[in-house]
């Protein structure tokens, strides 16, 4: 049987086929000059000192340094190597960038073919890019203009350091993101002074949905000011802030005092409440700007506590849209005034408890939110008594 090529190449009884690569090693005149200078440290590293001239095993390194030393252009060499400074100092080119591509003597750099790398073919160019609507940024505040809040957040810092006030997790802008309320973004208390967003339809690919949207206004203890966009602020406080708790009611008072926003003077009537509400009745349901408008003279939250049970709130829970505090209302005034500026827009609508008894609250309107803000802040400052309410154009026009 014929033998196969690995078989010939296996049966090498002799090592015929060994072979052995020579391998030279070719050393360039600086290799031999730093190997020269390596026996020298390596002398120097035994005996610490430098090789003599008076010992003849020690003159041949000794007349090596020397040389050495007499050459700028050998120094240059191996002063890199010099680990114990047996040269002493040496003066080393600093050498640019430019220099090494001006000093192309053989053309190796040149190049025929374009800078296309260079060119941003697919990056829209900064003047070509559509501007911004709208940058919120912060502005600084005159020292009149900020003089109330600074008195607000020292009384903060103070509450804080008390315990009146804790710092909490901040955890979603639509639920904890409140006009009136203080927060902690990147080390420095905001507080939230006005907030205009409200509920507005999404369309993405993924989906449908409502969320709140609008701009606010924000004041920083630092004496700045932003318009920052509702869900921008909400997000800089999830990032790295924290919510600021309410102090309770008296040291609520005595803030607002502080801050010359009422005086000693004033009386607390109560809150002024926004309401929306949680029915899944499909009548209700269906009703996108309802909302209910009224007065308390306890705190909102414990006023809706037991929301489900009470006819006023649709046997429903409620979600509280906003609250003010008001002082030297005249509540029963308020009241009269709100069901006939929106008279035309009051729901009239029939509920029934667990024991199918009906009622007919009449404290809820059909009105967008922009406008019932709106029309608040008018009667606290005695300016209602100029508008009227268009309910067909959902718009206030003046007497």
């Amino acid at each position: 049987m014929p033998k196969s090529l690995e078989d010939i190449f296996n049966d090498d009884a002799f090592g015929l086929l060994d072979f052995k690569e020579n391998k030279t090693i070719v050393k360039s005149d600086d290799d031999r000059l730093i190997d020269s200078f390596l026996e020298i440290n390596d002398f120097f590293e035994k005996t610490g000192r430098e090789p003599s001239d008076t010992s003849m095993s020690e003159y041949g390194l000794y007349a090596r340094l020397k040389n050495l030393r007499a050459e700028e252009k050998y120094k240059k060499i191996v002063k890199g190597f010099d680990k114990f400074n047996l040269l002493g100092e040496v003066q080393i080119e600093d050498i640019s960038i430019d220099d090494i591509l001006n000093d192309d003597t053989l053309g190796l750099l040149d190049t025929e073919s374009d800078n296309s790398i260079f060119n941003f073919n697919h990056t829209p160019k900064a003047e070509d890019r559509a501007p911004t609507d709208f940058m919120a940024q912060r502005k600084p505040m005159s020292e009149k203009e900020f003089e109330k809040y600074e008195i607000m957040f020292r009384k903060v810092h103070k509450e804080l350091k008390e315990g009146k006030r804790k710092l909490a997790e901040f955890n979603n802008a639509e639920t904890n993101l409140i006009e009136g309320k203080f927060y902690l973004i990147d080390g420095i208390i905001a507080y939230l002074e006005v907030s205009n967003a409200e509920k507005l339809l999404k369309e993405n690919k993924s989906g449908d949905r409502v969320r709140l949207e609008g701009r606010t206004l924000t004041i920083f203890e630092n004496g700045t000011k932003s318009n920052m966009l509702f869900r921008s602020l909400g997000k800089a406080i999830l990032k790295n802030g924290k919510l600021i708790t309410d102090t309770n009611e008296y040291s609520e008072d005595e803030l607002f005092k502080n801050a010359g926003l009422v005086s000693e003077e004033d009386v607390k009537s109560g809150w002024i409440y926004i309401l929306k509400s949680k029915s899944k009745n499909p009548e209700i349901a269906a009703l996108r700007d309802l909302y209910k408008i009224g007065f308390s003279t306890s705190s909102v939250q414990k006023r809706i506590v037991n929301a489900k049970k009470e006819a006023t709130y649709l046997f429903a829970d409620v979600e509280i849209v906003a609250s003010y505090k008001c002082y030297n209302l005249n509540t029963q005034n308020f009241e009269s005034l709100i069901h006939r500026f929106f008279g035309k827009s009051c729901l009239n609508i029939d509920v029934f408890n667990d024991k199918n008894q009906r009622s007919n609250p009449r404290e809820w309107f059909v009105v967008p939110l922009p406008i019932i803000n709106e029309v608040i802040d008018l009667i606290i400052s005695g300016g209602i008594l100029n508008y009227n309410y268009d309910d067909e154009r959902e718009k206030l026009i003046l007497k």
